[in-house]
């Protein structure tokens, strides 16, 4: 893959458990990868994806739900221009960095709570727009848990509200390496250094980042491990999971300037519509 997606923003799948190295779960390493996040991603994507999702955000006619809002990457300059917007992820640690950068100045438009996104804990028809930005739904590492979450997402959704997709389809074709030196860089007067090896199980379409964050300040180094993991499937069948769930495509996007869906697009973006 290409360093212009970098790994998909995540939102946990399932209740953190110990995992083992044939069963990979989504859930695990985003409490341990929360203070590190926004470091990496500021050097791969960075925010080329944000003035898309501000326009989409800022034609919803009622309240606009993100799904898997980690540190608010996506959701600070979306309610820093108005989008009355509500944040769900599971992990204490993005949402408490999220939480923290946000409180000055406050605001009203920004809501965030802890929460499961395969069983939203709000009313049906609460919300106008239901956003799953940067590879959310590639946390999924499961079908069932994909269907829960797609079917959640409709039964908040009001009848013509707008449910947008943004995958990342870099994360399947990574291919496989061990122990590689990926990133290093400044990191609060320290030096970050970002080890990792890749491994990939194509028959559940996963993708598996073993990730080890080495921190040098003075002389001396702490270093921090923790696994990623990703279910990445064709868009084809992204999109009939959506259809089953209730919804309508109305547009296949293969960048975030509007351009047509390709093959090779860098990002697979789905807009669809409550039926």
């Amino acid at each position: 893959m290409g360093r212009n997606g970098r790994k998909a923003r995540a939102f946990p799948s399932s209740p953190s458990r110990p995992s083992s190295p044939s069963r990979p779960e989504g859930s695990e390493g985003w409490d341990e990868y929360a203070p590190f996040y926004e470091w990496e991603n500021a050097r791969t994507l960075g925010r080329r994806d944000i003035p898309f999702w501000r326009r989409v955000a800022r034609g919803a006619d009622g309240p606009v739900l993100e799904l898997g809002c980690g540190t608010g990457r996506v959701s600070q300059p979306l309610a820093r221009v108005g989008v009355d917007l509500v944040g769900i992820d599971r992990s204490e640690a993005m949402l408490g960095r999220l939480i923290h950068q946000f409180a000055n100045p406050p605001t009203r438009q920004l809501r965030v709570i802890r929460g499961d996104i395969r069983a939203l804990p709000f009313p049906a028809e609460s919300f106008a727009m239901v956003l799953a930005p940067y590879g959310v739904l590639q946390s999924l590492t499961c079908a069932r848990d994909l269907r829960a979450a797609l079917a959640d997402a409709s039964r908040v959704l009001r009848r013509g509200g707008t449910l947008g997709i943004d995958l990342v389809p870099d994360v399947a074709k990574w291919r496989e390496y061990s122990n590689r030196e990926q990133l290093r860089g400044r990191f609060r007067g320290a030096t970050l250094t970002l080890i990792e090896s890749v491994r990939r199980d194509r028959a559940r379409h996963l993708t598996i980042f073993d990730e080890r964050f080495i921190l040098t300040r003075g002389g001396r180094s702490r270093e921090h491990r923790f696994q990623l993991t990703f279910r990445t499937l064709p868009v084809s069948a992204m999109a009939r999971r959506v259809r089953r769930a209730g919804f309508r495509i109305v547009e296949t996007l293969g960048d975030y300037r509007g351009g047509p869906w390709r093959k090779d697009a860098d990002v697979w973006i789905l807009l669809a519509r409550k039926v």
